[in-house]
């Protein structure tokens, strides 16, 4: 059984900083076996939107509403993503969820974390 267990949320003022995290676990799961490695968020009343992956090459996307402000990297070694975030903003106030996956056949392996809630006050 493989889990994905996000840590790292709380509430901070605008303008600060949090880094969220994402370990891995299960069998012989290993972030770098995964195609793709996300986060998402979604805010009270909104569909869940995709923040930022890393690709198993290392590729980077963000959305534009976070470019420059976070960051997406992982550590092998602890099989755990990270999310910097800097310079929050209270539109960043949302429950943040980690996901990884991979195209296996015709199909695709896809998992996910419990989510980790961020709320950003003014």
């Amino acid at each position: 059984q493989v889990q994905l267990v996000e840590s790292g949320g709380g509430l901070v003022q605008a303008g600060e900083s949090l880094r969220l995290s994402c370990t891995a676990s299960g069998r012989t799961f290993s972030i770098n076996d995964m195609g793709w490695n996300r986060w998402y968020r979604q805010a009270p009343g909104k569909q869940r939107e995709l923040v930022g992956s890393i690709s198993s090459g290392g590729t980077t996307y963000y959305a534009d509403s976070v470019k420059g402000r976070f960051t997406i990297s992982r550590d092998s070694a602890k099989n755990t993503v990270y999310l910097q975030m800097s310079s929050l903003k209270p539109e960043d106030t949302a429950v943040y969820y980690c996901n990884a996956g991979r195209i296996v056949g015709l199909g695709n392996e896809d998992y996910w974390g419990q989510g980790t809630q961020v709320t950003v006050s003014s």
